[in-house]
Formats: C-alpha cells, sequence, structure tokens
C-alpha cells in the first residue's frame, strides 16, 4: 500500500492508543482450487469511543473482517498479511487461551440472527449470567444481579420476567437487546454489528439504534457496525469505510463521504437508494450496472473497472490501484487512479424521466374483510383442556386497487399483511367479508377450488428468492411449467418462445435458462421469481417484502424492472413491505396496518405529509434516511406490539400511543376520519388536532428539486 495509506499517515499518530487497528490487513480461504484473496490490504483504527461503519454489498468482505477481529476464521481461513492489533497488541501472536479470554470479555459480537446467540434450551438469565461466572470468576447470585441491571440498561421492560423466559417466549427486538446485554455484561472495549437490525420492523430498529447511541455514551464502547443500510451508518458512526470486492475502496469521518465522496463505487451505492427527492417517474434509481465478481475472478487493476462509468483501460486496469488522501475532508482517502479528474457534480448518476402510468379501473375490492384464528391456549401441554381463544389477524379490511397501480400495505410484523396475502391467493379463506377480483369473490375459494385462468390472474414474488425455486429443475424449466399450466401456449418452441421473452424482460441472459438456482446470484433468482409470476399474465401480483434480502444496487434494479413490467402489461401491484423508503418510492397509495385494523390509507403524498395517524408518525420517525441533509423528528414507541389474540378493546394503538387520551382511546374504537378524498385515518384526535401535526421529514427547498446522488 502507498505511504499514503489512510492509517499510517503523520495526522493519525497521537498518545492515545488504538483500540483496534488493521494495518494491511490481507485474509484469505484455502480451499481444494488453491488461495482465495477475500480481503485484501485493509485498513482501519478505531480510537476508545468511536463507532466505524462498514458497507458495501453482500461479499464484499465485510463479515470477513469482523471474523478476523473475532479470530474466528475456521479451518480454511487465514490471515496471510498485514497486522491485527488489539490495544497495540497483534492478536496472530495470542495464544488460543488468550483469545477465549478476550472473546466476551475485552471483545464482544452482536449477529444478524439473534437466535443464532441464545441456546433455546436455557433460560435467558442462565445465558446471561454464564459471561460474568466465565470471564470474571463471580458468583452466580452477582452475575444474575449483573445480568438484571443490564437488561434494564438496554430498555427492556420487566427484567425479571425477562429473566425467568426461555428465548422462544419473547419478540425478535426482545431477543437482540437480550443479546446485546449479553455482549455488554463485561464491558468489552470493543463491540462488533453485523447486520444487527436487519430482521428487524423499523420501529424495533429505531430502539436498537437508539440503544447502540445510548450504549457508546454511557460505556465508552467502541464499535464497529457492519451494514448495507447506509442511513443506519449515518445515524450511529463517526467514520465509514466503504468495501468492494475484498478492498475498502473509501474511508473518511461520516459527512465527509456522504456530502462528498470520491469513489464511483460510493456514488453508485448512493445512486440505488430511494432518498427523499427521488421519484419514480422524474428522477428514477439507477442500479449499478454489472455484478460483483467473484474472489477467483477479479479484474486486473481496479476491481470495479467492469462496473465504473469512468473506467480507463491505460491507467485503470493496471497494477494494484492505492489509497490516495483527499483534500475535502480530515482523513478522507480513496481508492481510485481518476477521483481528482471526475467533475462530481455533473456526472451525477441519472436515469430518462418517464410519463406517469395512470390508473384504470377498479380490479381489487376489499369489502369489510375479517380473518379470525380459533386456538386453544396451552393445548400443548394438556391436550383438549385449554381455553379456546380468537386471534384477529384481520378485522373489517377496506381498500380497492386499480389497473396499473401500486398499492402498499405496511405495518409491523404481526399487524396482518401477509394474513390478508394468503386469503386473497387462496391459502386462506376469510371469516367475513368479500375480496372481489372482477367480479369473482375470492374471501371463501380455496385456491383448491379456483380454476386455472383465476389463479393466472393472481400471482406472487415471494421474500426469499432462495426458497421459491426447486434447485433440481433449470430456470426455463420452472418458468416453462407456468406457462403450460396457464394455457398461455402448448406449442413446445412458442413456449420456449416465452421463456425467452420473459428473459429478456427481466433482463437475464437467455442462456440462463438452462442453468440451475444454485448457480444465480440472489438478485438473478428474484428476477427469476418475477419473470416466473408474470409468466401467467396475471392482472394482479402480490409483491411480498421482494427486495429486502437484496443489497441495495439490486434492490435498484429489480424495483425498476418490477415498474418496467408494470408499466407494459398494467399490471396492478400489492407491495407488502415495511420499508417505508422503498414504498415511498414505489407506491401510489399505502395503507398502513397495525394488530390487524388499518389505521391510514391514502396517496403517499398524503402518507407522508400531515395530518398523520399516530402510528404513521412513529413509523416515518424510524425510517433511517441516508441524507445528510434531511431533517427527522424523533418519535420513539415505547412498549410492545400486543398479542393479536388479546388485543386493546379500544384502539389497538393505544396502549403505545404518544397521543393517548385517557378513558377514551382504551375503551371505544376509534372513528374513521375523512380528511380528504380518498385519505382516512382511524384516530380518536379531532381533526384540528391531526391537521396540525409537524411534518416527520423535512426537506430542504434546495434539496427538494434534486435527484438524490
Amino acid at each position: 500500500m502507498s505511504e499514503q495509506s489512510p492509517e499510517n499517515g503523520p495526522e493519525n499518530s497521537g498518545e492515545q492508543v488504538p483500540v483496534l487497528e488493521c494495518r494491511n490487513l490481507s485474509i484469505s480461504y484455502f480451499v481444494r482450487a488453491g488461495e482465495i484473496p477475500a480481503v485484501i490490504d485493509f485498513n482501519l483504527k478505531l480510537m476508545p469511543g468511536e463507532a466505524h461503519g462498514v458497507v458495501g454489498e453482500s461479499g464484499c468482505g465485510k463479515s470477513t473482517v469482523a471474523l478476523a477481529i473475532m479470530q474466528y476464521l475456521g479451518q480454511n481461513g487465514r490471515i496471510v498479511g498485514g497486522e491485527l492489533l488489539f490495544n497495540g497488541r497483534d492478536m496472530r501472536t495470542m495464544s488460543e487461551e488468550e483469545l477465549r479470554d478476550l472473546r466476551g470479555s475485552k471483545i464482544a459480537m452482536v449477529y444478524q440472527e439473534p437466535m443464532a446467540s441464545l441456546n433455546p434450551a436455557m433460560k435467558i438469565g442462565e445465558q446471561l449470567a454464564e459471561v460474568p461466572v466465565y470471564h470474571e470468576n463471580v458468583s452466580m447470585e452477582e452475575a444474575l444481579a449483573r445480568a438484571h441491571e443490564m437488561l434494564a440498561n438496554v430498555n427492556l421492560p420487566d427484567p425479571a420476567r425477562i429473566m425467568d423466559s426461555y428465548p422462544h417466549q419473547i419478540s425478535g427486538g426482545q431477543q437482540q437487546r437480550v443479546v446485546i446485554a449479553m455482549a455488554l455484561l463485561s464491558n468489552p472495549s470493543l463491540l462488533l454489528l453485523d447486520e444487527p437490525t436487519t430482521a428487524l420492523d423499523v420501529t424495533v430498529e429505531a430502539g436498537i439504534v437508539e440503544l447502540i447511541k445510548e450504549i457508546s455514551a454511557k460505556f465508552g464502547t467502541s464499535m464497529i457496525y457492519i451494514s448495507h443500510n447506509l442511513g443506519l451508518i449515518l445515524e450511529t458512526c463517526d467514520r465509514i469505510t466503504v468495501m468492494y470486492s475484498g478492498e475498502a475502496v473509501e474511508v473518511g469521518d461520516i459527512d465527509t463521504v456522504f456530502n462528498n465522496m470520491r469513489h464511483p463505487y460510493t456514488r453508485g451505492l448512493f445512486a440505488s437508494i430511494p432518498l427523499p427527492g427521488a421519484d419514480k417517474n422524474a428522477h428514477p434509481l439507477v442500479a449499478i450496472p454489472g455484478q460483483l465478481p467473484l474472489p477467483h475472478q477479479r479484474p486486473k487493476g481496479c476491481n470495479f473497472g467492469p462496473r465504473c462509468q469512468f473506467f480507463d483501460e491505460a491507467r485503470c486496469d493496471y497494477g494494484m490501484i492505492p489509497m490516495d488522501k483527499v483534500d475535502t475532508g480530515s482523513e478522507h482517502y480513496v481508492r481510485c487512479s481518476k477521483w481528482s479528474e471526475i467533475d462530481w457534480d455533473a456526472t451525477r448518476p441519472k436515469a430518462d424521466e418517464r410519463p406517469p402510468v395512470e390508473p384504470g379501473d377498479v380490479v381489487l375490492r376489499v369489502d369489510d374483510l375479517t380473518k379470525h384464528y380459533e386456538i386453544e391456549d396451552s393445548a400443548l401441554f394438556v391436550l383438549g383442556g385449554g381455553e379456546t381463544k380468537t386471534v384477529k389477524a384481520n378485522e373489517e379490511l377496506n381498500f380497492i386497487a386499480r389497473e396499473a397501480e401500486t398499492v402498499a400495505i405496511v405495518g409491523e410484523s404481526g399487524c396482518g399483511k401477509s394474513t390478508f396475502a394468503k386469503v386473497l391467493m387462496g391459502l386462506e379463506e376469510a371469516t367475513e367479508g368479500e375480496v372481489v377480483l372482477g367480479n369473482l369473490d375470492l374471501a371463501n375459494l380455496p385456491v383448491d377450488k379456483r380454476d386455472a385462468k383465476t389463479i393466472a390472474k393472481l400471482q406472487m414474488v415471494f421474500q426469499n428468492p432462495f426458497d421459491t425455486l426447486n434447485p433440481s429443475h433449470t430456470v426455463g424449466g420452472q418458468i416453462a411449467r407456468v406457462i403450460r399450466k396457464f394455457g398461455v401456449e402448448t406449442d413446445k418452441d412458442k413456449v420456449q418462445d416465452r421463456v425467452n421473452e420473459l428473459l429478456d424482460i427481466v433482463k437475464l441472459p437467455r442462456d440462463f435458462a438452462k442453468r440451475r438456482p444454485r448457480q444465480l446470484s440472489g438478485g438473478q433468482k428474484q428476477r427469476v421469481g418475477i419473470a416466473r409470476a408474470f409468466a401467467g399474465n396475471p392482472e394482479v401480483v402480490i409483491a411480498d417484502e421482494p427486495v429486502s434480502a437484496l443489497d441495495v444496487s439490486v434492490q435498484a434494479a429489480v424495483t425498476e424492472l418490477l415498474m418496467d413490467i408494470q408499466r407494459e402489461h398494467r399490471t396492478t401491484l400489492l407491495f407488502i413491505s415495511h420499508d417505508l423508503s422503498v414504498v415511498r418510492y414505489l407506491a401510489d397509495r399505502i395503507v398502513v396496518m397495525y394488530l390487524g385494523k388499518i389505521m391510514e390509507q391514502g396517496t403517499t403524498d398524503e402518507i407522508f405529509a400531515p395530518p398523520y395517524h399516530p402510528y404513521t408518525e412513529a413509523l416515518l420517525s424510524a425510517v433511517p434516511i441516508a441524507d445528510t441533509h434531511i431533517e427527522k423528528r424523533k418519535v420513539l414507541l415505547t412498549g410492545e406490539l400486543p398479542s393479536p389474540s388479546n388485543p386493546p378493546k379500544g384502539c389497538p394503538f393505544s396502549t403505545r400511543c404518544p397521543y393517548v387520551i385517557e378513558g377514551l382511546c382504551e375503551t371505544r374504537e376509534p372513528p374513521l376520519r375523512r380528511m380528504a378524498d380518498g385519505h382516512q385515518i382511524a384516530c380518536h384526535l379531532d381533526e384540528i388536532t391531526l391537521k396540525d401535526m409537524k411534518p416527520v421529514i423535512s426537506v430542504p427547498d434546495e434539496k427538494a428539486s434534486e435527484p438524490a446522488e
């Protein structure tokens, strides 16, 4: 690496010893085919109390760096170059016993999936107490007392109940807080957070983010936050490293990198994010072209070269590109040969403007749809001896969807979004009400009683493309089966032509028809899922969190793809999501659900501007936004989502609402207030109070008219 390395410059010399320092760190995995370089020439300096974000697409090496710090690389992983210093000492020289003492006491890690870190057969109190008992040799009594105190520190209600619970008896957000409490019990110097909020609702995520900031201030813990969510990094970190294909390509403090990014890849990531100001018609998102190269197929020279609009074969395709210091901010470095020659204001990624799509007639009408489940309490323990309870999954839902319109259904997990989708698809039957597609009521028409024509009209794109494709069949075979099944084409040659046409539509090479799912990336698999959903020429497509598992650059490509197909075929899209950033960009109208009921519905502009339902206000405040110019009003929800089997008697949101009217909200169901044509809010607050609400998200005038960088 050049002498202008971000971690070896004179500006970084000081009396304070870094908690962690990676110096020209290189990590490889050794397989039958030979050495596979996973991380190359990685530098990072983390000072006491500092939070450093590491971002990039899946496969760029973020988690490999974290595993190297924990010395958890496995049998075939190895540090092959550079130094890894913890409090000034090279961890590679430490014995296994020293490393065991270090993990959990001085260095702790919080993983993406909390249940992977918790023993399902042990009570939470016992698991927490193990940490101080093992690392500090304290008594069990003292360990349990410290565990109780730490659960209170991570803002868990009723710590005594949590201590006495098994992991499956608490919510996902509570499980993640328990894992954070476990990591903090020995007051570590360094906390590694690897996508700790990816699987959580935005409201729970907001609470965890706030908690992480409090932890840093209270305990002085240094943190490395690994994420693909740039909004979260902005809210939690002081500095940022952007990684691409095993290399750090840009390093700097948060404000400098966000406002003066100087690597084309960083610019590409931001152009893929639906920030306020992005518009699906006027300012469409711009996906990064191409694919992340596999570690053993990296190009010569710049790894990003094949995807870069500024690529110059003579300069970018030769040798290793060094890190270079940028003058726009303190300690700002970039791995690019041409950064100083690019006119960054004139070369913002921009897609062609498109005319708005005019919605047609009503295609789908939902009238008073209700879905209840009868469950027997304690039936697992005493067969037939439990009390019967009713779970009100959907309660009197009313809305419409028009031809070529995108209607988003949003809300936290457990609000009834997916239950509605199951009723619509015929996987469940409604308890009451109607779901009318054209002239046919589907509410009590299970899928096995629907004819092929009806099934073809309603298709679904699922959240996880890995689980919805048959690994034994080719991509072309799976798409062709749908075409034949729904009678679109029967002639063999015409079926193949239609498969090729669908692959063209989802922008996949035609020879992918011969591939099996294991040979495709996550984004490519999701495109196949979309092609399959549209193979029967559906009138309505239900997309259930179709982009939440994808990288932001792939997200942008899949989002644009859905809209392109919708424009061409005038398909109605029901978009189920908890990501309000994507919803704001994609949807024409939004339905906000909470505990089985619709709290608010209206056009996207109406939902994102006052008046709000108090729950909508909290959802909007919870959205992390990767823009330093955006002003956001903080509204943190307290308490947990009530059980659908025991909902509040009055307004379902009354137990968590900051505006609750004592004696009214918890006893009486809220009236439906019509704020404008099509804009409805179910709330006891009067219209004047609702209309006087301040905006949650404010976009400065000079930024409002610009596309996001």
